[in-house]
């Protein structure tokens, strides 16, 4: 796969599940835990310390399938991830799964002022 372009559904399923694998391969998750507990519950120091290290990881994978993996590589693959989700469950499936890593879960105040 020379480009992202080029890629199949199929392909993209596979570098998301490896990068899913690398998350959680005991190397990198015993790093995201200690990142993610530097980061504390601060989104800015989420995107500043677990981030990176998810991109990094990104930029690899995609680079072992044969795209770029330089941060115009990340960008190129993240867009047609971003379409495919569209058209593929499983594709936004694991894409959501991947985020999950380094975005915090978003809780829904059931108290909010619905008066304005």
């Amino acid at each position: 796969m020379a480009s992202p372009q080029n890629a199949s559904v199929d392909q993209v399923r596979q570098i998301l599940c490896e990068v899913i694998d690398a998350l959680e391969s005991p190397d990198y998750s015993c790093k995201l835990d200690e990142a993610k507990e530097a980061a504390g519950n601060e989104m800015l120091k989420m995107m500043q310390i677990v981030f990176p290290m998810v991109v990094q990881i990104e930029m690899e994978t995609i680079k072992r399938h044969g795209l770029s993996g330089t941060r115009e590589g990340i960008v190129q693959f993240t867009q047609l991830v971003r379409e495919m989700e569209s058209v593929d469950a499983e594709v936004s499936r694991l894409h959501n799964q991947i985020r999950s890593h380094y975005l915090p879960p978003v809780s829904i105040s059931s108290t909010v002022d619905n008066s304005l």
